[in-house]
């Protein structure tokens, strides 16, 4: 029986990038369905009650939501091509630092770029503790998963792409060689690795988008 699987997204979501990474990784053919979040599908609404979010993998009509739970399905579904590693303390790990990601840096790296005043002043101060963290957790690796794509490197492509587009926009210099050189290496191969590269937005397009949302939002 030929597997259905289906993906709900919406391209310049970094969240979205995340799971179709994954697919493509494991070579899972699949078909996207992208979503207007001004104006939700019936489907996206049915499939995920919950968060009514993106992104939502649909796999022989079983809907899952949230894209590390997604990735970790992927993963233990198909079983080639591995992204979290094998030994159950190098998975706990793994888990830690993605989730690390998600609670403590997105938010505020976001809030860095396109909060404003002491508020602003406060998230640039704490994103840069984190991305200190993240930097000595990198130490003289290739990658998060060592010398291959693993779940923290997909976790983390805000910071590995969404993150110098809203620095371009935003004239902010967060993110730099010289306070982060291992990240920026990191950086560097993390956006030409095949994996990741074929998956990415074209930059300028993501710029374009961001800055007609924030240009509108600070009208």
């Amino acid at each position: 029986m030929a597997e259905e699987v289906k993906l709900f997204g919406v391209w310049a979501s970094p969240l979205s990038r995340r799971v179709e990474i994954a697919l493509k990784m494991k070579g899972v053919k699949y078909e996207y369905i992208e979503e207007d979040l001004s104006n939700k599908s019936q489907l996206l609404l049915k499939y995920n009650p919950v968060h009514k979010k993106i992104p939502v993998l649909v796999h022989n009509g079983k809907p899952i939501a949230e894209s590390l739970v997604i990735i970790e399905y992927i993963d233990e579904t198909w079983k080639h091509n591995p992204i979290l590693p094998q030994h159950p303390y190098d998975r706990a790990l793994a888990r830690f630092w993605a989730k690390f990601i998600d609670e403590k840096c997105l938010t505020v790296l976001w809030n860095s770029i396109w909060s404003k005043g002491k508020e602003r002043e406060a998230a640039i101060e704490e994103a840069s503790e984190h991305l200190k963290t993240l930097e000595n957790e990198l130490g003289d690796k290739k990658f998060f998963g060592g010398e291959e794509i693993g779940l923290v490197d997909i976790a983390a492509i805000f910071i590995g792409f969404w993150l110098g587009a809203c620095q371009e926009l935003s004239g902010l210099e967060l993110l730099t060689e010289d306070k982060f050189p291992k990240l920026c290496k990191w950086i560097h191969e993390y956006v030409n690795h095949t994996a990741i590269k074929e998956n990415l937005p074209p930059k300028d397009k993501l710029i374009e988008a961001m800055s007609a949302r924030f240009g509108a939002a600070s009208k």
